[in-house]
């Protein structure tokens, strides 16, 4: 991990942003009236998907996917100008918030600026044809990196953004090689010294993937050294074994655990439900009592939270990434009090350097436990709405849920779970 990180961005919640269908605009300057709200969710960072002129040469559906770069250097006409970047910026810092921007650095798009100018800066089969890791990605055309003349122009580019965005969200991060994001850390670091930098990481399968065709792919315990943040998508399969039945939930309370054995000591994962590549977690998660439950357990994990737009009101559609698809907000469920509560919780100190233990209960309840010499706080969440018992080590008596503020006794060590979600501590 980066030897600088500093583990106080624990308490940051990122909210994500696709600008295209964020609003009925569709605009930067649409977005700003929105900031407010965002804002009172508990926002720390703004994460804009990226802002940059969507290739044409075989691009997927009408518009086109965001992640297939024309032109690093320019703004995406459709959605705005340079000088409203700046603007926006400028809102979200008067508000008390950041900017995060995508950085998409694997690939660009096939009709690319650096592809018509600089075709030796990717990535070619022996024929001399385009070539791709990724098959699936049949819209872009990825970089190769043993090319010095790409660092500089990258790292330029990135010096450019680093005079307005607080920090970077880098797509696909490993597989850019290691050595480049160390040197673009460093040399970014020297116009903007404290840009907050996430990586989207990748999961076991997929690494193991690439590199049996011969291609750099970190690791997450490698990706750490150059990045603040990282993706949970290590424990991703795990979750969803879960999810399927095919594990149990102490199989899965396990690879948790592991995480804080596996990484350094100051690791920070970025904990999701959803983002723009999977399902929402209302898709996945129908039982609004279950995704109250695991919106709480989410935001309580050890680590930095993201919100996907819409998943504050229980949105179930998935945003398409190449056409037009506006999010609908006219929905019954609304999750911003519980994100908002989640979040001045995780502000307090016990859960950013507290002891950090995860215990799984019986039907499916789990107990996370932050404790240090001052207090210890415990979180109790029923992740299937199942009514259960379970046992801590506090002394017995009525304790305030820290979420709702309800009374909660704890009677020989034992606490009665009705299915809400709960926080108590013991100072």
């Amino acid at each position: 991990m980066a030897d600088d990180t500093n583990i106080e961005l624990r308490k940051t919640q990122i909210y994500s942003v696709f600008v295209r269908n964020h609003t009925q605009e569709g605009t930067l300057k649409a977005l700003e009236k929105d900031l407010p709200r965002i804002k009172d969710l508990g926002t720390d960072f703004v994460w804009l998907l990226p802002i940059n002129p969507i290739g044409k040469v075989d691009r997927k559906g009408e518009l086109g996917s965001p992640y297939a770069i024309q032109d690093y250097r320019k703004i995406d006409p459709a959605i705005g100008t340079w000088d409203d970047l700046i603007h926006l910026a400028h809102q979200i810092h008067q508000l008390g918030m950041k900017l995060m921007i995508d950085i998409v650095y694997n690939h660009t798009s096939r009709d690319s600026v650096l592809l018509k100018e600089h075709p030796e800066w990717f990535l070619h089969d022996e024929a001399g044809h385009l070539y791709n890791k990724n098959p699936e990605w049949s819209d872009v055309a990825e970089l190769d990196y043993s090319n010095k003349g790409l660092w500089d122009y990258q790292i330029e580019t990135l010096k450019q953004y680093a005079e307005v965005a607080d920090g970077f969200r880098c797509d696909v991060a490993p597989q850019v090689p290691l050595p480049f994001w160390l040197a673009a850390r460093k040399e970014v670091g020297e116009v903007k010294s404290d840009l907050v930098w996430l990586a989207e990481s990748t999961g076991g399968d997929y690494i193991r993937e690439i590199r049996s065709k011969g291609f750099w792919i970190s690791s997450d315990g490698e990706i750490y050294r150059a990045f603040d943040m990282a993706y949970d998508y290590d424990i991703d399969q795990d979750w969803h074994d879960y999810f399927a039945g095919k594990t149990t939930l102490a199989d899965y309370v396990k690879v948790l655990n592991r995480q804080d054995l596996t990484y350094p000591a100051n690791y920070i994962k970025m904990r999701n439900l959803e983002n723009h590549d999977n399902l929402r977690a209302h898709n996945i998660i129908p039982n609004e009592n279950d995704l109250v439950n695991w919106t709480a357990f989410s935001e309580f994990q050890k680590g930095a939270t993201l919100v996907y737009a819409g998943q504050e009101h229980g949105l179930v559609h998935t945003p398409s990434l190449f056409e037009e698809d506006k999010l609908q907000w006219n929905t019954d469920m609304d999750l911003s009090n519980l994100i908002k509560k989640m979040h001045e919780l995780k502000q307090d100190d016990v859960q950013i350097d507290g002891k950090y233990k995860l215990i799984s209960e019986q039907n499916d309840i789990v107990q996370v436990q932050f404790a240090n010499k001052n207090k210890t706080r415990i979180g109790i969440f029923s992740l299937r709405s199942k009514n259960g018992i379970a046992k801590v080590q506090l002394k017995s008596g009525l304790y305030r849920n820290l979420i709702d503020d309800s009374d909660i006794r704890v009677n020989r060590g034992i606490i009665k779970v009705a299915q809400n979600p709960i926080v108590i501590e013991n100072e």
